[in-house]
């Protein structure tokens, strides 16, 4: 066991040497060119010419020289499981630094590695095998996938359920599925990028409102006459924050548009019953369309879309994103109704969430750490520094603490910040561990006092 070149690590963290080839080829030691920091994604969007590839080189060259400098942040492999603390590869230095407390993977309810969980997938695994080896409509659905859609509209209260590979898939073939041309689609101008591409996969007129605004909401969908759906989430997720269902309810009713929620972030974990944000707020019959994931509070994968009979059925047929794609496996079902049982019979879990939500936020607010509006267990870190963002990334990583890096294009521009997940199964002592090491970073940039 290799020590760390890092003298400020914590005690806790151990650090592995990883073979030489899972480094970042380009010397760490070289800096980036002048002005090479100054791009980003965007900048390689469109590109002249005739060739497909034009861009390829430009980008790749670009890259070579930006990743060391803090990209290569993202895509960090896990040698763990998604746990409270995780064995995370520097792809930087060849190392796996182990035992860093993990603020960074979704698991809010400390799901996925639940002993029970792991054995609901293992008997699956043995009558089934590893995959659905088919789409939906045809081989792909086992009774397993019928049970859990099922399981899932119970637990939501609607009539029927359909059950996605994906929580992606599941947005955009639910809004290209029911809207068409002419129609209008309005959504929250923080809306996910997975519905924001359902929008325009449906080719109907997309406007977007202000965040949380009823009133511009309002003024978004006066004098238009055809079918409308309007489209918010439940808790946003680089935000943290919840819509004012109340009024966005009361405008959709005004002019006739149906009104569909994501809950992807909110579901298990928000209302009396674990049912979402529109559990949480009164409004469960007000909602058209229920859609969420299983990737977040149940620590598995999928997604589901969620409503009337009728709706269901119509989706059924027109949901290209489901209709063409390979059934979600049936070992992850399996989990996943496990996964629901236990967030079914245990709500002390989501009060253990939410303590340490409070906890957290006040150990930052003590602080005097910049968090945003966040109402929920995603707190953003405004750091609002898009020059030095990695540089304090690469520190927190450094000293003990998983924890995502997030800048435009993701955010807007001088909007950038780490995004903080909290999960059930944290215990306070390693929550005031992560808070420690982050404090100390954001002091040395003044980020806070």
């Amino acid at each position: 066991m290799a020590e760390s070149k890092n003298e400020s690590s914590t005690a806790s963290t151990d650090v592995e040497t990883q073979p030489q080839t899972n480094r970042i080829e380009r010397d760490e030691a070289t800096p980036a060119a002048p002005g090479a920091l100054e791009y980003d994604y965007t900048n390689f969007y469109f590109g002249a010419g005739d060739d497909a590839f034009a861009l390829l080189e430009p980008f790749d060259d670009w890259w070579q020289q930006v990743r060391p400098s803090g990209y290569y942040l993202y895509e960090l492999p896990l040698h763990s499981q998604p746990s409270t603390r995780v064995d995370v590869e520097d792809t930087k230095t060849g190392e796996i630094r182990r035992g860093l407390v993990n603020f960074a993977s979704y698991n809010y309810l400390g799901l996925s590695y639940r002993p029970e969980v792991k054995q609901a997938i293992k008997d699956a695994a043995d009558l089934y095998g590893g995959g659905s080896s088919g789409s939906p409509i045809l081989s792909g659905t086992t009774d397993l996938h019928r049970r859990f859609a099922t399981e899932i509209a119970e637990f939501k209260g609607t009539e029927a359920a359909m059950i996605f590979p994906t929580g992606y898939s599941a947005n955009v073939g639910t809004i290209a599925g029911l809207m068409r041309s002419g129609d209008l689609i309005v959504a929250d101008q923080y809306a996910h990028a997975s519905i924001v591409d359902g929008m325009i996969l449906s080719k109907a007129k997309s406007r977007f409102f202000r965040h949380n605004r009823a009133d511009d909401l309002d003024k978004k969908l006066s004098g238009f006459a055809g079918k409308k759906l309007v489209i918010i989430e439940g808790v946003y997720s680089m935000d943290g924050d919840t819509p004012p269902l109340a009024e966005l309810v009361a405008v959709c009713r005004k002019h006739g548009a149906r009104l569909m929620i994501d809950e992807a972030h909110s579901a298990f974990v928000f209302g009396e019953n674990g049912k979402g944000v529109a559990e949480d707020q009164g409004f469960d019959a007000d909602i058209d369309i229920h859609l969420g994931t299983f990737s977040k509070s149940l620590g598995g994968q999928g997604g589901y879309t969620a409503g009337s009979r009728q709706l269901i059925n119509y989706l059924r047929g027109f949901s290209r994103s489901r209709f063409f794609s390979c059934a979600l496996s049936p070992v992850v079902v399996a989990g996943l109704r496990k996964a629901l049982e236990i967030a079914s019979k245990e709500p002390e879990l989501r009060t253990k969430l939410w303590d340490n939500v409070a906890y957290m936020q006040k150990l930052l607010c003590d602080a005097q750490v910049p968090m945003g509006d966040s109402t929920s267990h995603v707190i953003p870190i405004m750091v609002r520094d898009d020059a030095r963002i990695f540089a304090m990334g690469e520190e927190i990583f450094r000293e003990g603490v998983f924890i995502n890096p997030v800048k435009y294009p993701a955010v807007g521009k001088h909007k950038s910040r780490f995004r903080m997940s909290i999960s059930a199964a944290h215990t306070h002592e390693e929550l005031e561990e992560g808070a420690a090491v982050i404090v100390k970073v954001l002091k040395r940039y003044d980020i806070c006092p």
